[in-house]
Formats: structure tokens, sequence, C-alpha cells
């Protein structure tokens, strides 16, 4: 027995030497070359396709997640049809599409640096093999790492979005200047009146946020191995489209239902009709006059949402990415 340990540290000792050397002839950034672009326009482009179909139920669930029954400002709405019609016949059909703009910049630049960043570490994770399992704790971890990453540098414009689609009036055009016209006079004003600090509100729930990501890419990158290997097909090997939509689907639920109330927290931190001392003040004022029902508070139309939107950005990247992959190959061998 001692004599299968000793071969066992043996054979660690060598392969970590192997593994340190490889490092060091890659050097301290051979993690660029697993970067490929086809991963960032390819979550874009979902991104963008899921944020156009289905813009309207999310500005719904933000205006449901705010409402707490307390703040006069924010509207009343018995429902899903309720909250359509009464924004429809007030507002009229552009304001179903408040924060539309900043909502595909987000969703959009969002999704691909996610796709991208989680991409590129998960590849430089299995050394550019990408057919090697990773296991839940490494899928885990690699969407955790992109997820951090691509909230750092987005959250700004999830504040402008969230306000576009709390403006019920039309307070802008009345020249006061308590609105905004836009995404870019949005990040203007709050820089110019809020500071830094303002357009990172709701940053730390947002944190909270990584986990729901990582739950799902997990989830979703773990049922597409499974499926794989139950056909004996190499890891990444292309689905077809309802097996993609399936997978998307069935992990964002689970994701969803996890992690929602970090959503209800962020949203009402990011409002400005709404003034907390910080994410814990909101946590404690939630459950002090909504109890827990305060943080699934629009949980109905989020799910209404983010359900199809999953499945339409899901298999517009797999397509999308895998076809300039593939592209991206026969110009290689052609070259």
């Amino acid at each position: 027995m001692a004599s299968t340990l000793k071969n066992h540290k043996t054979a660690a000792a060598a392969a970590a030497a192997t593994a340190g050397a490889a490092g060091a002839g890659k050097g301290s950034f051979g993690w660029l070359a697993h970067v490929k672009y086809e991963h960032l326009m390819a979550g874009i482009s979902g991104g963008v396709t899921s944020t156009l179909l289905l813009h309207p139920l999310d500005l719904i669930k933000i205006r449901f997640a705010v409402n707490d029954g307390r703040t006069a400002s924010v509207p009343q709405y018995r429902g899903l049809t309720s909250a359509f019609l009464t924004i429809f016949r007030q507002e009229g059909f552009r304001g179903l599409y408040k924060g539309v703009t900043p909502n595909m910049w987000g969703s959009g630049s969002a999704w691909g640096f996610y796709f991208m960043f989680y991409n590129t570490i998960k590849t430089y994770i299995q050394d550019g093999n990408t057919a090697q399992p990773l296991g839940p704790t490494l899928h885990m971890l690699a969407a955790a790492e992109a997820g951090v990453l691509t909230l750092a540098m987005t959250n700004p414009i999830w504040v402008v979005k969230t306000r576009l689609c709390l403006q019920c009036n039309e307070r802008v055009t009345a020249g006061d200047g308590t609105g905004y016209a836009g995404m870019v006079d949005g990040l203007k004003k709050i820089y110019r009146t809020e500071g830094i600090r303002g357009l990172y509100r709701g940053f730390v729930p947002g944190m909270f946020g990584v986990s729901h990501g990582a739950l799902q890419f997990m989830t979703y990158e773990e049922m597409k191995n499974k499926y794989n290997q139950h056909r004996k097909r190499p890891i990444d090997s292309k689905l077809t489209t309802s097996e993609y939509l399936t997978f998307a689907a069935v992990s964002k639920l689970i994701a969803a239902a996890g992690t929602y109330p970090y959503q209800v927290i962020r949203a009402r931190l990011q409002d400005q009709n709404h003034s907390y001392k910080g994410t814990w003040d909101c946590v404690k004022l939630t459950w002090r006059y909504e109890s827990w029902r305060g943080f699934y508070k629009g949980l109905g139309p989020n799910l209404t949402r983010v359900i199809p939107a999953t499945m339409v950005t899901f298999v517009t990247y797999e397509n999308v990415s895998h076809y300039l992959l593939d592209r991206s190959k026969v110009r290689s061998i052609t070259q």
C-alpha cells in the first residue's frame, strides 16, 4: 500500500512539473490564445435578439419588483395582463419599450462578454481540448469568474436601463431635468449627480447574481455533456435546436427559482424612487413590510420572460458560434 501511495505521489509530481513547464512555455498571457471573437459575436447576437422580442416583459418585471406598496409614485398593477394594458393605455406602445436601448446594449454586451470570458476560461482550464469534460465544480468556477468580469463592465448600463423602465410619465419632455432622455443622457446625469457610486448601485446584490449564472451554466453544460456522452459522442458535438431549447429552459428554471430574490433587491437599490442606506437595509425593510413574498415580487413575469429569452439567446448563440467557428476552421485550412 505504501508503495502504491509513493507511486501516486511520484506521478502527481511529474504531472505538476509537466504542467508547470507547459505554463512557463505559454508565458504569463498564454490564456490569450484561447480568446475567440466568435463567442463574443454569437453572444451579442443572442442577447440582442431575445431583448427585442421580450423587452416589454422585462419592463413589467422591473415595475413589479420595485412595487413595495409604500411608494406613491410607483404605479400599481393587479397582474401581468393588467400591467401590460395599463402601460399601453397610459404610455402607448413606446411605453412598453422604455429602456430598450440600454437593455440591448446591456444584454448584448453582457451575453457577448459572458460567453467570451466563460469559453476562454473553460478552454484554458481544458488546455485547448474542448472535448475534455470539466465536471460541475470547474464549470461553476469558470461561470462565476466570467460573471464577475461581465458585471464589472456592464453594471452602469443596467442602472440606466432600470431607471428608464421606471419612468412612468413624460417628465423628460417637461424639461424639469429629473428624467432621462436616453441611455447616454442617463449615464451623464447619474455620473454628474451621484458619481461613480450611482453608476454601480446594485453592484453588491448583482454579485449574488453571479451565483445565478454559475448555477445556470453548470446545469446547462452538465446536461449537454451527459447527453452527448450517453449518445457516445464528443461533449462539444453540435445538438439540435430542440435539444438546445430544452436544456436552456431547464437550466434557467432551476437557476431563477433559486436566486430570484437578489434581483428584487438589486432593482430596488437602482430605483431612484426608493431610498435605502444599503443592501442590508433594503433586505431588512423588504422583510419587515412584505415578508418573504416581497423577495419574489415579479417572479411570474420574470419566468414568463427569462425562460423564452434564455431559450432564444442560447439557441442563437449555439448556432451562430458553431457557424463562425466552423468557418474559421475552414479559412485556416485553406490558407
